[in-house]
């Protein structure tokens, strides 16, 4: 009777230490995304779009300002003019959604936006961090409104 009691205590232990590396590595996928570079707040400096053979780029330093903010499991991004919406040139769009983080790539699941054809979007991103700058390039592509253009953005870490 006692063999097999033993034996029981054993067979649990080995099957729940069988068990145990799916939440290990649950927790293991989390701590690596959390200790990405690319977690943080980070200010847009400038945009490229091209379409074609037409590539137009946008300083986002003058008369407006951005910031997009990325967490583990999330990302949004503000942006408006800096005449507090009192010109011709008034602006204002948000956004955000769920994030996938990478070595290398990260996808935004854009769930959030003013402007609400974009909502739904799913956009991979390749990323590169050169000290305090990030780098993305990306294919932007919502068939409702027409677009479908390259988008590259270079954005400065918010200290």
């Amino acid at each position: 009777m006692r063999f097999n009691v033993w034996v029981f205590i054993l067979v649990g232990s080995f099957l729940n230490a069988c068990t145990a590396p799916a939440g290990n590595k649950q927790e293991l996928e989390t701590s690596v995304t959390k200790s990405s570079p690319l977690i943080g707040t980070w200010k847009l400096v400038s945009g490229t779009t091209i379409k074609g053979k037409d590539t137009v780029v946008t300083d986002y330093t003058i008369g407006q300002e951005m910031i997009k903010i990325i967490s583990p499991t999330h990302f949004s991004f503000l942006r408006h003019d800096l005449n507090k919406g009192k010109d011709s040139l008034a602006s204002y769009a948000a956004g955000g959604g769920r994030v996938r983080i990478g070595d290398s790539t990260y996808t935004e699941y854009l769930d959030y936006f003013n402007i609400r054809e974009w909502e739904g979007g799913e956009f991979v991103l390749a990323y590169t961090i050169a000290g305090d700058t990030l780098t993305t390039t990306g294919v932007e592509k919502v068939e409702a409104l027409g677009v479908d253009h390259i988008n590259i953005e270079k954005l400065v870490r918010v200290k």
